[in-house]
């Protein structure tokens, strides 16, 4: 982490714990990832579960390829295309670069309905030579 930042992708899928057997089955299909609980505090009733991959490796030879060779049928298409652009660019090693971090947190900053974060900003100033897009 000679930048001082890190990238860590990481997919996941969560289901309502009353539907915990489908997780069950995407992790002995894909062979990889944890399964977790998210105990719930709020207004719901149901826990959820969690399926999460985190290793680069199953995310570049095992996520990504299979769901671009079947591509998801959801709003979620978007953020998963944008999500396997992340991991090309750790694959190619640009993420050990200020440019490269810019780059993987301009693509983040879209993703997920996400409201802006201060991380543009937080980059920017600390690596004034690090031209940012608005």
């Amino acid at each position: 982490m000679t930048l001082g930042w890190q990238v860590q992708p990481t997919f996941t899928v969560v289901q309502s714990v009353g539907s915990q057997e489908v997780l069950e089955e995407m992790h002995r299909f894909f062979g990889c990832g944890r399964l977790g609980l998210n105990r719930r505090h709020d207004n719901h009733r149901e826990d959820l579960t969690r399926w999460t991959v985190m290793r680069f490796t199953d995310l570049r030879d095992i996520i990504v390829p299979f769901f671009q060779d079947n591509p998801l049928r959801t709003s979620k298409r978007d953020n998963f295309d944008k999500f396997a652009m992340i991991i090309t660019i750790m694959d190619r090693r640009r993420h050990l670069t200020m440019p490269g971090i810019v780059e993987i947190a301009e693509i983040a900053e879209t993703m997920n309905h996400r409201k802006p974060s201060e991380l543009l900003r937080i980059l920017r100033d600390h690596t004034p030579t690090i031209s940012l897009s608005q």
